[in-house]
């Protein structure tokens, strides 16, 4: 049962680290939509930095950059030209999977891109205590890393000034305006700062997961994260645990498929994607968006 409820946990970490850009971006007025694409960038730009500089710190930083240079196409196109939210995410998610693909094949030709994958960092001490510590404390870093975010952006949103005028962006750009403040830079930022994050999900994916990158690897993991993000009613930690929920899902779906049950492989792979549509059926439709998403200012 630990196992599995640690497994849980680390499938989800890539989740959580997207829903909480997606809650950045979304907080500010703009729809989430493009957090695949986002993700995939921050795969690839991972696994090509530590294969290339043997460093899996330098994938990092190019996941926060391959992340961020998304987000910031994503911001140019809806903050500045105005364009749909909606079908901006969308084109950005099948940009992404163009480019890796056709990246990854003239980069590394017929080579296969193997990294050693991110190993746990039990932390001294805590590792030892009884069913908590192989549960929560023997977990690999960017795993710590995730709940540190959860934290920090709580914080961020609920008790800095910066935080205020972040949400009330997303619910009256035009009192942010006259508070004095610059809803439009706020967008931009947010935007880019969601894509930034959710590179770092992708990462966990290609350096922490697997130590490679294969097309579309992220198999549809974006979706989830704004599912998550929408169930967690835009709150870092609601959102975690929706993410939680859906990594449980997956962690099920290896030990069923272990354990050699006589059922369709297609269907134990749907199974968390059925889940996070019966979840939003039930919690999502009493949540309230922000009032000003998707509206350009």
């Amino acid at each position: 049962m630990i196992d599995f409820l640690a497994a849980a946990i680390r499938i989800a970490t890539p989740l959580v680290f997207a829903a909480l850009g997606g809650i950045l971006s979304e907080r500010a007025g703009v729809f989430a939509v493009g957090l695949e694409g986002m993700m995939l960038m921050g795969a690839f730009a991972a696994v090509m930095g530590a294969w290339a500089a043997g460093s899996a710190v330098v994938g990092l930083l190019l996941a926060v950059l391959g992340g961020g240079a998304m987000g910031l196409t994503v911001a140019i196109v809806t903050v500045r030209c105005r364009a749909d939210n909606m079908v901006t995410g969308l084109t950005a998610n099948i940009l992404a999977l163009g480019l890796t693909t056709y990246l990854l094949h003239v980069l590394a030709g017929s080579v296969a891109i193997d990294v050693t994958p991110l190993g746990a960092l039990p932390i001294p001490g805590l590792a030892r205590i009884p069913v908590l510590g192989p549960l929560l404390f023997s977990q690999p870093p960017l795993t710590y890393l995730a709940v540190a975010g959860c934290a920090a952006l709580s914080f961020l949103l609920y008790r800095t000034q910066t935080g205020l005028m972040l949400r009330a962006t997303g619910e009256n750009p035009e009192a942010v305006f006259v508070a004095g403040a610059n809803p439009l830079r706020l967008r931009m930022v947010a935007v880019i700062c969601c894509g930034a994050i959710a590179g770092l999900g992708g990462a966990v994916l290609s350096l922490q997961q697997v130590g490679t990158f294969t097309d579309g690897m992220t198999g549809g993991r974006g979706y989830l994260a704004l599912a998550s993000l929408i169930v967690g009613r835009w709150n870092p930690w609601g959102a975690a645990a929706a993410c939680l929920v859906f990594g449980a899902a997956e962690a099920l779906e290896f030990r069923l498929q272990s354990f050699g049950i006589p059922l369709s492989s297609y269907v134990v792979q749907m199974m968390p994607y059925l889940i996070a549509i019966a979840v939003l059926a039930g919690l999502g439709r009493s949540t309230k968006l922000p009032a000003a998403i998707g509206k350009p200012l």
